[in-house]
């Protein structure tokens, strides 16, 4: 069992730039394929990013752009998202979750995901 706790959410004007981060604990996680998703009201839980085991394979959902950057630091067991360029689209509770195929980073559906956090709400001012 792993859980997860993500942190560093916030209010943010567009244009502006905040960092996730995302705790594991328990039966940690650096095998682990590591995720966030988005949930906005009354909308679906859309995948953003996910990373492979070792952090040396990334992959990102269509509406990134090249804004968001994920990481993981395998020594902390936590894994990151870098937001930057933020826009009022934007605004969703960020969800981390983990996969525990190492290598399942391509996997971009919520249902693929085993572990959840609680989620930290992310709020894009225009």
């Amino acid at each position: 069992q792993v859980q997860l706790v993500e942190t560093g959410g916030g209010l943010v004007q567009a244009g502006g730039s905040l960092r996730l981060s995302c705790a594991a604990s328990g039966r940690t996680g650096s095998r682990y394929t590591m995720a966030w998703f988005r949930q906005a009201p009354g909308n679906e839980r859309d995948f953003v990013a996910a990373i492979n085991w070792s952090g040396g394979n990334t992959y990102y959902g269509d509406f990134v752009e090249g804004r968001y950057i994920i990481s993981r630091d395998n020594a902390k067991n936590t894994v990151y998202l870098q937001m930057n360029n933020l826009k009022p689209e934007d605004t969703a509770v960020y969800y981390c979750a983990a996969n525990p195929d190492g290598l399942a980073y391509t996997l971009n559906s919520y249902l693929e995901y085993q572990y959840w956090g609680q989620g930290t709400q992310v709020t894009v001012s225009s």
